[in-house]
């Protein structure tokens, strides 16, 4: 899925070897996905390839042209289409809108450092000794989707974002996958993100 979601981002890239010009945002491609295996990698056609809408039942999505690299917050939009389109929602509403905000602040927490301690168990014991790569000033989550990851019990959370490093570069389009698993907590299920391995 990771590879899913690099394809994705790639497409954000103009003049990338094996990509589809993306200048106008009137520019559609069809991303020829839908709910393959994890692992499986996102391709475009090519730029001859039809651009007409294809049934959601019958085939691939249509996704509108991505923003290129240092657009800003004005592209996240159009980003944050590209992830839905591309993978079908799969998940009850309130488990993806509970995944989605535990995501943002899960990879808030590992860019910036701040919350670290809200999780214990996935950063470690030695979280705090760990100086934060990313400024917190200049970090944005650009997009972001939550996914089945095989079982009902597991998913994933795709993130797209941007921020400055310590060394002060910039950039966007970043992509993590964070991975969590259904648990019950105090009687009731929640999600909780899976330590790393």
């Amino acid at each position: 899925m990771a590879l899913a979601v690099a394809g994705v981002i790639l497409l954000m890239q103009p003049g990338m070897p094996g990509t589809a010009p993306v200048n106008t945002p009137a520019d559609n491609r069809t991303l020829s996905r839908s709910s393959p295996p994890a692992g499986t990698q996102t391709t475009l056609p090519s730029p001859r390839a039809s651009q007409t809408t294809t049934p959601a039942a019958s085939g691939p999505r249509t996704v509108s042209a991505l923003p290129p690299h240092g657009d800003g917050a004005d592209g996240d939009r159009v980003i944050q289409q590209a992830l839905e389109d591309a993978w079908p929602a799969d998940l009850p509403p309130a488990d993806e809108a509970q995944l989605r905000a535990t995501g943002r602040e899960l990879l808030r927490a590992d860019a910036t450092g701040i919350g670290r301690s809200r999780w214990p168990a996935f950063f470690g014991p030695s979280a705090r000794a760990i100086t934060p790569a990313f400024a917190t000033a200049r970090f944005r989550i650009q997009a972001v989707i939550a996914r089945r990851d095989g079982a009902a019990h597991r998913a994933v959370v795709h993130l797209v974002w941007a921020g400055t490093d310590r060394g002060g570069t910039h950039s966007d389009g970043r992509i993590s996958d964070l991975y969590f698993a259904r648990i019950m907590k105090k009687g009731q299920p929640t999600w909780a993100p899976r330590p790393r391995t």
